[in-house]
């Protein structure tokens, strides 16, 4: 069929395009700036289009001769979210119908029964009744938390139970949730645009587990090699006060804590299952929660995390491209950036750049280098032992030092990850790169992910040093490479 994706840049909408590729769509993705699209692996495969959601005219002409048109904007990170959504979503249901659309596929919360909704669980469900009254036969699937690497939920959760081994808390936490894998999504997604036309409802999705918010923590942390997590509800803490303190504690955007925090003083639990009289489960069942937490998990590690919430967030929040997580994540990142430029040409500086470690050493204040690899051999590390195997080569997946190879794109990147004992993850990138005017620019990053609390003030314990053992990297390298290939072998200082 031919699909029209509203929030293609977005977390979701990121996602779900190449699985609609895959099942043998059409796609044209709609975005206010179509540059973020233009090295996305999928690029190639689909039609961009330039659209506002809120522009009658731009969203007429984006589904114009469209079939299905999947609706996964929002605007949560704005103060007037409601407003805007809902301008959106009248917008975008007027034009699907007088362009004879034949099916709405929009994903929103789970909306619990009973009582007052949150602002935020109150639009995504106003949203829904809006696209589903349009006369466009709408499937609007409920979800509550959605586990997945990148999702703003998870990585709230990801970020407060890495970060805090103990910690106060509302008596929300033992409120009912029933969290579902971002595979499973997809799944429901691109299947719905198949439905027969008399099907024009909301179901709710969740995957096989229930658990309380508290539950969860425990339970990442358990996934997640971490010790157990130490709560202690406290019936003063407000909403609002909670979400206060998520901001000040994680570097989430308060713009994104307080709406998530809200939602999460109602118990989110699918009140139905009928969407499986529609949509049968997939062959290998539904995603335990704690399979869930370690596929997310492995994407992190690896740096394969597709699409990250704050893609789409107004606020631009940085991310970097290694490892892809943004730096309000739970994994937030640390990094020193150096840069130096020199007379050496490209070549030159290269070969010294691979010719780093063992016994060339790692040309600065040694004594810190020989001191921290026995350390780490009495914390049962590596060390620097390891050496390498030749003087100047290398190759992807060798071991150097305390370092492996992980990628070498020679002669312009060498990417090292630490195998040290460290409360956290390390990686260390040389760049060459030409100079304009001749010479090259040597450019080295330090990254850091660190691992819980321990992570951060490590992190903050070695900063100060940083100055010599970085600095005089960059200054040695780029001198030894001037001084020529003769005197890459000395003994740097």
């Amino acid at each position: 069929m031919r699909c029209v994706v509203f929030g293609a840049t977005g977390y979701i909408g990121g996602r779900v395009v190449p699985e609609l590729i895959e099942a043998g769509h059409q796609v044209r993705v709609v975005a206010r700036t179509p540059a973020k699209l233009a090295e996305v692996p999928w690029r190639g495969r689909v039609e961009v289009v330039r659209g506002d959601v809120t522009v009658d005219d731009e969203v007429r002409a984006s589904v114009a001769d469209q079939e299905v048109v999947y609706y996964l904007v929002h605007s949560l990170t704005r103060r007037d979210f409601s407003d805007v959504d809902r301008e959106a979503a009248r917008v975008v249901a007027a034009a699907a119908s007088s362009a004879g659309v034949r099916r709405i596929v929009y994903l929103g919360g789970i909306v619990p029964q009973h009582t007052t909704l949150s602002r935020h669980l109150a639009s995504r469900a106003e949203v829904g009744e809006i696209l589903r009254q349009s006369g466009v036969p709408t499937v609007e699937l409920r979800a509550a938390v959605i586990i997945g690497s990148g999702s703003a939920s998870f990585e709230m959760l990801r970020y407060l139970s890495e970060r805090l081994p103990a910690m106060v808390t509302p008596r929300w936490v033992h409120n009912r949730i029933q969290p579902i894998a971002i595979r499973d999504v997809l799944y429901y997604l691109v299947r719905a645009a198949a439905l027969p036309a008399e099907v024009n409802r909301a179901f709710d999705i969740g995957g096989p587990d229930v658990l309380t918010y508290l539950t969860m923590m425990r339970k990442y942390a358990a996934v997640a090699g971490l010790t157990r997590r130490v709560v202690l509800p406290v019936p003063v803490l407000t909403p609002w006060l909670s979400a206060q303190w998520v901001n000040l504690v994680t570097p989430v955007p308060r713009a994104l804590a307080v709406p998530l925090i809200e939602s999460l003083v109602h118990e989110v639990v699918c009140g139905e299952h009928d969407i499986s009289s529609h949509i049968p489960e997939p062959a290998e069942g539904l995603t335990r929660y704690e399979r869930a937490v370690e596929l997310a998990l492995t994407r992190i590690r690896h740096a394969e995390v597709p699409t990250r919430w704050s893609d789409a967030s107004t606020y631009g929040a940085p991310s970097d491209p290694l490892p892809t997580d943004p730096a309000w994540s739970g994994g937030s990142l640390y990094e020193d950036l150096r840069e130096l430029h020199t007379d050496a040409d490209p070549d030159t500086l290269w070969a010294v750049v691979e010719s780093i470690g063992g016994e060339n050493g790692w040309y600065s204040f040694p004594l810190a280098w020989s001191a921290r690899g026995w350390v780490d051999r009495v914390a049962g590390g590596v060390g620097l032992r390891r050496g390498r195997k030749h003087p100047h080569r290398l190759h992807a997946g060798e071991a150097l030092d305390w370092w492996r190879v992980e990628h070498i794109d020679r002669p312009r990147l060498l990417r090292l990850r630490a195998e040290m004992q460290l409360p956290g993850l390390a990686w260390l990138e040389l760049g060459v790169e030409p100079g304009p005017d001749g010479g090259s620019y040597y450019r080295q990053r330090a990254i850091f992910q660190p691992h819980g609390l321990a992570g951060h003030l490590y992190w903050k314990a070695i900063t100060p040093f940083h100055n010599v053992v970085f600095g005089g990297m960059v200054r040695n390298i780029t001198g030894a490479a001037e001084r020529g290939l003769s005197d890459t072998s000395a003994s740097p200082s």
